[in-house]
């Protein structure tokens, strides 16, 4: 988790669902990656103003491993970059500065939400309902050359701005440097803002950028955790880092993967003398986050809730003698029974899959990732080799006259040496040599999917073409299923008892039994997407 969320990773995740579905993902600035994507950097910008000679922009570099605001400045033009030195070896994020941010009481804020990924497969997000407003320390003004150096005016990170003599710790959520984030939606309330809104277009916003993450983390899980583990076995509380325009248009800046649940700050009581004082924001909405994972992800919650279920009966009949002897003995039988009696309400709020409609059209990218994972091979591997790849290939049926075996090595050959080239270091250099990952593999499938369904736009070429690869797998998974079904039967027939001459059945074996789902899904296929067996994408080849 910590290296998906790193800016490069984050960007280029990102950057591939914008290429897929550029409005639904239009809440992240436009980004290039530092020094790969320099030339092109310089390129865009020289032609976005040419095409309008008005733009006057503002551009951030963000160092890739940075945090808490380090190494972080603000350019106006591309020849600012400090390319010398330290970039070589610690690529960078530039995107498009945010101008027009919202203001409260003249400060530029950010929000940080607290985020539960509490399973992967299958998906499942929380979003607390509270957060932490963080405002920068001198009143906003647009960058100029002369003010492009202010961090306390553009910079909102609580590690800068702490630093300041005009940073306020107050003992009031709704006051201060540091606010809750519902002291500044009531705020907005009373100005008349549509304050639902806010809280959709971030939900949106959270659960597009989880699902741009999901496919590269599916793979590492895959390898990391043992195959056939019952349910979820780790979970991740996300700091989600946004920003407000003044439209009150939500912002992606970055997501942490390992947010401060610090509840308490520094004091300085004399030159040199700290000590640590509680901080009320802080813990109004940390612990309520960390109080609801635990209850959230208790592994034993469900035995027990089973152990109740068992003695529901009796837990109802006295209740009612309870109830009729006051109220001194209600509560306490009730907390001894349920321990989260006593507890508030949860404050995190599951948003997926309860939205799961609205958004499970974007999981284009999740199915590319599971053919790849398909195909993979060696347990534990996060890289596919070019046999995977011909396999892949050849039992989708995506070789033909046009597109050959020798054409097929020759695009997995120059996509991963192009990904080998991207290699910071020699190590990393070293892993993408060792095969194809999931990055370089979705830009393949991409390849292909524009090479087969030319006509249509992208996230409808790469559909199609999902279903086509998921129709032929699922028709060779139903004839494995069909033809071990036939050897089963035939060794059945020919095996005897010697003694008896009884005969034996021997059973199934396990894998075989695990294909029924693979030919359940080609039924879904035939009935359900191309009416009379018609294979996929057959007219628009």
């Amino acid at each position: 988790m910590t290296e998906m969320v790193r800016k490069v990773m984050l960007s280029r995740a990102v950057r591939t669902m914008q290429d897929l579905f550029p409005v639904e993902y239009n809440f992240y600035p436009r980004s290039w990656i530092l020094p790969e994507e320099f030339p092109l950097f310089v390129a865009e910008v020289r032609m976005m103003k040419e095409s309008d000679p008005s733009w006057k922009p503002t551009f951030i570099v963000k160092p890739d491993g940075g945090c808490q605001g380090d190494g972080i400045y603000l350019i106006k033009d591309p020849s600012d970059v400090r390319l010398a030195g330290s970039l070589q070896s610690r690529p960078a994020v530039v995107q498009e500065y945010i101008c027009k941010p919202l203001l409260v009481d003249k400060l530029k804020f950010d929000i940080r939400l607290y985020v539960l990924l509490k399973s992967l497969e299958p998906l499942e997000i929380y979003i607390a309902k509270d957060g932490l407003s963080r405002f920068c320390t001198e009143p906003y003004q647009e960058p100029t050359l002369k003010n492009l150096h202010q961090v306390f005016m553009h910079l909102t990170n609580y590690s800068l701005n702490i630093h300041s003599g005009n940073f306020i710790h107050s003992d009031n959520v709704n006051t201060g440097s540091k606010r809750t984030f519902s002291s500044i939606l009531c705020r907005l309330s009373s100005r008349g803002a549509d304050v639902k809104k806010v809280w959709s277009d971030i939900i949106s916003l959270v659960i597009k950028t989880i699902i741009a993450l999901t496919p590269e983390l599916k793979v590492y899980y895959q390898s990391d955790i043992p195959a056939g583990k019952p349910g979820p076995t780790c979970f991740q509380i996300l700091g989600f880092d946004i920003l407000l325009m003044k439209n009150l248009k939500p912002m992606l800046l970055e997501v942490n993967a390992n947010p401060s649940m610090r509840i308490e700050h520094e004091q300085e009581l004399s030159p040199g003398v700290f000590e640590n004082v509680p901080s009320p924001v802080d813990e109004e909405v940390k612990v309520a986050v960390i109080r609801d994972t635990l209850r959230l992800v208790d592994p034993h919650k469900k035995k027990r809730k089973d152990t109740q279920s068992q003695t529901s009966e009796h837990v109802s009949e006295t209740r009612e003698d309870l109830l009729d002897a006051g109220p001194a003995g209600g509560p306490e039988y009730e907390t001894s029974k349920n321990p989260e009696a006593a507890l508030p309400s949860l404050c995190l709020k599951q948003v997926f899959p309860k939205y799961a409609k609205q958004f499970n059209y974007l999981r284009l990218v999740d199915r590319v990732a599971a053919l790849f994972i398909r195909f993979l091979g060696v347990k534990g591997t996060t890289k596919l080799g070019p046999t995977g790849f011909r396999t892949f290939i050849r039992n989708c049926k995506l070789s033909n006259s046009n597109f050959s075996m020798a054409s097929v090595d020759i695009l997995y050959i120059d996509i991963t040496r192009r990904w080998n080239s991207m290699g910071f270091d020699h190590k990393e250099s070293v892993t993408f040599l060792a095969g194809m990952c999931l990055q370089a593999f979705v830009e393949a499938f991409f390849c292909l999917a524009q090479k087969k369904y030319k006509s249509l736009p992208l996230h409808e070429q790469v559909a199609s073409l999902i279903d086509f690869c998921e129709y032929h797998l699922a028709a060779l998974d139903e004839k494995r299923l069909l033809c071990g079904r036939g050897v089963v039967e035939r060794r059945g027939a020919a095996v005897t008892c010697p003694t008896d001459g009884l005969e034996v059945t021997p059973a199934l074996h396990a894998p075989l039994l695990n294909r029924t789902a693979a030919a359940g899904k080609l039924a879904d296929c035939r009935s359900h997407r191309y009416p009379a067996a018609v294979s996929p994408g057959a007219g628009r080849d």
